[in-house]
């Protein structure tokens, strides 16, 4: 199979890697210096030092072949990008099966990424989400990985799983679009919140708490949306949940242990030198918390904390002294 994968940060280059040794891969950039890094060195210096990209693999800045030659596209940018990606799609008035990796809601609008590339590119487009517990590296390294597959198409899910599954990267079919896309996005934000934690020193006991309760959140939160339930059980849920709050490579973690430290928004984010999604996802739950009274106190203190009305401490302060209750998920 053809695939393209529009967007060469880290993420479209992994997948690049991983996918190179069963397809033929296009990666497409759209910073010509990174194309040009990666045409003569293999090597993406600026989003993804470290790993070789196979010589099999074409890179690209016209956009148009890129996606001209293209049986599947992978669409491997922030959530920030998928509009945009979307929109040169529907140009070329594209009809080529489209799958995202970005995981988050849209910043303003707080749509998930389906409801984006629905309103762009429409519903007759086949199309799904890639997600689950995965770090790029481990992935370009070829390290065991399994994530899933989510399509509202349960048979463009299954059929498209099983091209891209390999010995390496087991991809697992779903059909609760919704419910994959939430667990996804807000597992971020309750990274942040683990971060905090551990950079506060507050022990296993309080990040064993936290990441049980965040996952009830993200249960009510997709539940109000249309997910199933069963969907927060499995990798998109518990398991990208356990790798992003605990996992030393997660950026959204990095984010709450640098917070913690008293260190400003900004002088994280600029330090960090990579997108962090949880950063703008936590302010769109914090908003759809609100607008669908799904209680979600861990995420909203997260938001505050962010915008500088609630510091780490104050935060962990403010938590702790809810009125006890019954445990309910």
């Amino acid at each position: 199979m053809n695939i393209t994968l529009l967007g060469a940060g880290a993420w479209g280059t992994a997948l690049a890697i991983a996918f190179a040794g069963k397809h033929a891969v296009t990666l497409w950039s759209r910073e010509e210096d990174v194309a040009a890094d990666l045409l003569a060195t293999r090597e993406n210096h600026r989003f993804f030092p470290g790993y070789r990209l196979p010589d099999s693999v074409a890179v690209t800045t016209d956009f148009a072949a890129a996606v001209g030659s293209a049986e599947l596209l992978v669409i491997a940018t922030p959530i920030a990008g998928l509009r945009p990606t979307a929109e040169r799609l529907k140009a070329l008035t594209c009809t080529t099966p489209v799958l995202w990796v970005c995981k988050g809601f849209e910043a303003g609008s707080g749509k998930l990424p389906h409801q984006v590339v629905a309103e762009v590119l429409g519903q007759a487009v086949r199309c799904g989400a890639l997600s689950g517990p995965s770090f790029a590296e481990e992935v370009a390294a070829g390290q065991p990985t399994a994530v899933a597959l989510a399509a509202n198409d349960a048979t463009f899910a299954r059929e498209t799983a099983r091209q891209l599954h390999t010995t390496r990267l087991r991809i697992y079919a779903n059909d609760d679009l919704v419910g994959v896309e939430v667990g996804g996005a807000v597992k971020n934000v309750l990274a942040i919140a683990t971060g905090v934690c551990d950079g506060l020193g507050l022990g296993l006991n309080s990040r064993a708490a936290l990441m049980t309760r965040g996952l009830a959140e993200i249960a009510r939160l997709g539940l109000a949306l249309g997910a199933v339930r069963q969907t927060f059980m499995g990798l998109a849920g518990m398991g990208d949940l356990i790798l992003t709050c605990t996992g030393d490579l997660s950026r959204n973690r990095r984010v709450g242990l640098a917070l913690a430290q008293g260190k400003s928004l900004p002088q994280i984010l600029e330090e960090l030198g990579h997108v962090a999604e949880g950063v703008y996802t936590a302010r769109e739950v914090d908003r759809l918390a609100t607008k669908l009274a799904v209680d979600m106190p861990i995420s909203v203190a997260v938001a505050a904390v962010l915008d500088g009305r609630l510091t780490a401490a104050q935060a962990v302060e403010q938590l702790m002294a809810r009125d006890p209750r019954e445990e309910l998920v």
